[in-house]
């Protein structure tokens, strides 16, 4: 198991990343009341703000796995999170994955965030790799994933209804190696 009880703050050129605040709990409700988060998440309209409320002032005790915000430094607002968890104690992995809402898109703040997590991640622990699965109609997603080193593993065929029509999972993995090839 990895030990992730400390919630560093990390700092990049657009956006901080850093342990949620109990002022964050207005902008994550955007963020995930957002029609383009719901699609991309496969994820219902079903926001309940005493449950959002408390999930999100519990990250910061959390033992096994990581949240953090991204915070836009222009506005200095939460514009989503970045979070790995589901450690997987055979492959000694974990899962990563980011949500971005309306006031952080197509500026780069996703791109920097992730490799900014990612960084941090396989600088800070030993995993040997991460892995996140993305909905195949969300190319901007793949895009990033790809720059940022991780490879296409298998597909899961048909595993969203999205406006009738099913939609494939792509299943992704970043290595360790392939990590430290990127960053020779």
């Amino acid at each position: 198991m990895i030990d992730l009880k400390y919630k560093p703050t990390i700092i990049g050129n657009k956006v901080i990343l850093r342990p949620f605040e109990t002022g964050d709990i207005d902008y994550m409700e955007e963020c995930l009341k957002d029609p383009e988060v719901l699609k991309f998440t496969g994820s219902i309209d079903d926001f309940d703000r005493d449950f959002i409320t408390r999930w999100y002032s519990t990250r910061n005790d959390q033992t096994d796995r990581l949240d953090l915000a991204i915070v836009d430094k222009c506005n200095n607002i939460a514009v989503g999170e970045v979070v790995v968890n589901e450690y997987d104690e055979t492959r000694h992995s974990m899962n990563f994955r980011i949500l971005i809402g309306p006031r952080g898109r197509d500026r780069g703040l996703g791109t920097e965030a992730t490799t900014l997590f990612v960084d941090y991640i396989f600088t800070n622990t030993d995993l040997k790799q991460l892995t996140l699965g993305v909905y195949s109609f969300n190319p901007r997603a793949q895009r990033v994933y790809e720059k940022v080193g991780f490879i296409l593993e298998s597909i899961d065929k048909d595993e969203l209804e999205y406006e009738g029509v099913m939609i494939d999972s792509l299943n992704m993995v970043l290595t360790r190696e392939n990590w430290e090839r990127m960053h020779k």
